[in-house]
């Protein structure tokens, strides 16, 4: 089988939807997963969040039997400082190397679940990297369309706004899914627990960091929720499960909101096959189960 070159930069401890599309894209046999790079995310939880993703990344390959068989490159510790400086790092680095492999017939793709921080440090440490056939695929910024999605910025753009300008200012290819898309593929407990509550320790795990997260964040009755990050797996499978749709590019100011930009062309996703996604992942989740505690 031909497969797909891609990077998954996440912000992994965050939340319990990164762990989702970590898994998706692992078990994906369409993907020749070239790292898992651990992303911050800020430092209004934890002085520690990158370092904290890494752990969550490890425990994850753990779970899949992949520990030493897929190359973690760390990221950022930090947001950018401002538009000019990187924040220098073997992840942004990792993105570097695997861009100058990259072709128009095999591409590279490159899945952000957090900030920009690592691609806008790639960016600014070797400026020819837009030039080449590079696909950063980005969950985060608020809704073109108007829906109220309430007063607070988008997290992942709110934990490195500079990043992101670099970014969409660069003329790089990026597939942006936006928080009015994101948001809409949920799944509540009793749906994982029917899809994959029998998919041994690590369809467990899933479910059991899930419901640790809503205890903590959610403090009213709550028995579900959205994994925002899994679009960023479903594009890269099939690119077609999106409706995408040619935007010029905007810049971001301090506050989360759109500005003038570049007007460089970017495709902003309106629209995911929700279905698609979650039976897919399901799918294989059940199946590495199967395969890993011999059920049948």
């Amino acid at each position: 089988m031909r497969q797909r070159r891609a990077i998954i930069n996440s912000d992994a401890k965050n939340e319990a939807d990164d762990q989702f599309a970590i898994v998706h894209g692992l078990l994906s046999p369409t993907f020749d997963i070239r790292g898992l790079i651990p992303a911050h995310f800020g430092t209004r939880r934890t002085p520690r969040s990158m370092e904290e993703s890494r752990e969550e990344i490890d425990l994850l390959l753990d779970l899949l039997g992949l520990t030493d068989s897929v190359t973690v490159a760390n990221g950022a510790a930090t947001a950018l400082p401002d538009e000019h400086t990187a924040v220098d790092s073997p992840g942004a680095r990792l993105i570097i190397e695997e861009s100058k492999l990259a072709s128009e017939r095999d591409p590279l793709y490159v899945a952000f679940l957090g900030p920009l921080t690592d691609m806008a440090s790639a960016i600014l440490l070797d400026p020819e990297l837009v030039r080449r056939p590079v696909v950063v695929i980005w969950l985060g910024g608020p809704g073109y369309r108007g829906y109220d999605e309430g007063p607070r910025i988008e997290f992942n753009l709110s934990n490195d706004v500079h990043a992101a300008n670099v970014v969409f200012d660069s003329g790089i290819t990026v597939w942006q899914v936006p928080q009015d898309v994101y948001t809409m593929v949920s799944v509540s407990y009793a749906e994982l627990e029917e899809k994959i509550g029998d998919a041994g320790p690590l369809g467990r795990y899933l479910i059991k960091q899930l419901h640790e997260v809503n205890a903590v964040y959610h403090p009213w009755p709550i028995e579900s929720r959205s994994l925002g990050d899994s679009p960023a797996i479903a594009l890269m499978l099939f690119p077609g499960s999106g409706n995408l749709r040619v935007r010029p590019a905007p810049r971001f100011g301090m506050d989360g909101s759109y500005l003038p930009g570049s007007n460089h062309p970017i495709k902003v996703c309106e629209e995911i096959d929700v279905r698609f996604l979650l039976e897919d992942m399901f799918a294989k989740i059940r199946a590495f189960g199967r395969e890993h505690t011999g059920r049948s």
